[in-house]
């Protein structure tokens, strides 16, 4: 095939993927898979070749990130189900006090959401964010965007979330998560601004259910904190995901300073993914045990697993797609118009995401299929070759670009925005003039900050 019809039977394909997972709700692994295949074979790829294409697309994707994913997820549910989250967001609200109540719920939002899934965050923090509302008879409306906007923001952006490792992983730079974690955390400062403006100034033109003239009676915080019985020290509520961070900063701190024998050795061996966060889970059986959760660690477990399949299978659908791509000589078209799509750079993992998570709903499902189609920028003739995208830190700033187009935007056919509006006691339309709007402003915002990163550091 020539270049040209190369890209319109992309094109086609991504458009075939969106209305079977969007239109007709097939399922997006069946549905990647499904394209992927019917790629294969309508690009000209021999057909003998296209059974190991698909199994190498698949298993490279889950020898790189399947362990971390599962670990990052047990540790994000143990710490909902003791009261970790708890505890974490009543540590925010002393630091930042309660005269500023949507800067308080916006940076518990996007510290909970860091392990926790960002739909089970809200369900977690929405009683409080009632009972400081209660307090401090702050508009509703402002205190559910400040609390959605920081969920969103660690979810896109910071592992342990399943979403940026499984992004991480695939561009080749899962050993290096200590540079994602920072970076997602320095992207998320433009997108914390804007949720916290944005947040005041919608919270005065939209009014919610409760506050039109529903008087249901509130909890106060220190009923709901009853509800979990014993709550874990704060210690033990951030340790397990405060000491992975510290371990992989080891790891690399270890590496630049050139450190020799057995320290190098055994921080390089605690500072790997999948070590560090094997460490951070123990900490999270512990909050387990000093909460006598104990005997519910099998089911928490079972819940854990359940729950993260599909997002590994998603995952490794995604390398399908990508090695398809990139066997089909897709990149080496890119190759050759290398000096145009240059002035693309890192927009073109933005745009991808975006249309799939705009058209299909889930920010992970984007994340992880635009990380395949994009591949490892260590990987010869891959889409980060062909970009020019060459080096980790292009490709953490690449993590981060697939990011803001993961987020931009939440509409109906993400269950957050439903969540949003149920939650927050909004109707649909209000739900776009809050969420839906705020993502988008968020996407934005994320991605001018990443090109002028890209400026300076590339």
């Amino acid at each position: 095939m020539t270049g040209i019809t190369l890209i319109i039977t992309f094109v086609i394909a991504i458009i075939v993927m969106i209305l079977a997972i969007s239109k007709f709700k097939l399922h997006p692994f069946l549905a990647i898979m499904g394209i992927a295949l019917l790629l294969a074979i309508v690009v000209g790829i021999p057909l003998a070749d296209i059974p190991a294409t698909i199994g190498a697309g698949f298993s490279g994707t889950f020898s790189s990130i399947g362990i971390v994913i599962i670990l990052g997820a047990l540790i994000g549910l143990y710490l909902e189900k003791t009261g970790g989250a708890i505890k974490l967001a009543d540590a925010v609200i002393k630091v930042v006090g309660k005269k500023r109540p949507e800067l308080a719920i916006l940076l518990m939002g996007w510290i909970v959401s860091i392990p926790v899934f960002c739909d089970s965050g809200f369900v977690i923090l929405n009683p409080i964010r009632k009972a400081i509302r209660q307090r401090t008879l702050t508009s509703s409306v402002a205190m559910t965007v400040a609390l959605s906007g920081g969920l969103y923001i660690s979810h896109v952006f910071i592992p342990p979330t399943p979403g940026p490792i499984a992004a991480a992983g695939t561009l080749g730079i899962g050993e290096n998560m200590l540079l994602v974690i920072g970076m997602g955390a320095l992207v998320s400062i433009p997108c914390l601004i804007v949720a916290y403006f944005y947040s005041k100034y919608i919270g005065k033109k939209v009014k919610s259910n409760d506050e039109i003239g529903d008087q249901e009676i509130i909890k106060t915080y220190e009923q709901l904190v009853k509800e979990y019985g014993k709550l874990p020290s704060t210690f033990m509520s951030f340790a397990p995901i405060i000491l992975p961070i510290v371990l992989m900063a080891l790891g690399s701190i270890s590496a630049i300073l050139g450190w020799q024998g057995m320290l190098h050795t055994l921080c390089t061996f605690l500072g790997t993914p999948i070590i560090a966060l094997t460490v951070g889970l123990l900490f999270g059986i512990g909050l387990l045990v000093s909460t006598g959760k104990m005997s519910e660690f099998r089911s928490l477990t079972d819940e854990t697993l359940k729950t993260v399949g599909p997002i590994l299978f998603v995952t490794a659908a995604g390398g399908v797609l990508g090695k398809v791509i990139t066997t089909a000589g897709f990149v080496d078209y890119i190759k050759d118009n290398a000096s145009f799509l240059s002035t693309i750079g890192i927009f073109f993992p933005f745009i991808i995401a975006a249309i799939l998570k705009t058209a299909q709903g889930s920010s992970t499902v984007a994340l992880t299929t635009t990380a395949g189609i994009m591949g490892s920028f260590a990987e010869s003739g891959s889409m980060m070759q062909a970009l020019g995208l060459t080096t980790p830190l292009a490709a953490a700033l690449t993590v981060m670009a697939i990011g803001a187009g993961a987020m931009t935007v939440s509409d109906a056919n993400d269950s957050h925005f439903w969540v949003v509006t149920n939650f927050g006691e909004m109707n649909p339309q209000d739900g776009y003039k809050t969420q839906t709007t705020l993502t988008l402003l968020m996407g934005i915002a994320a991605i001018i900050f990443i090109w002028l990163l890209s400026m300076f550091m590339l």
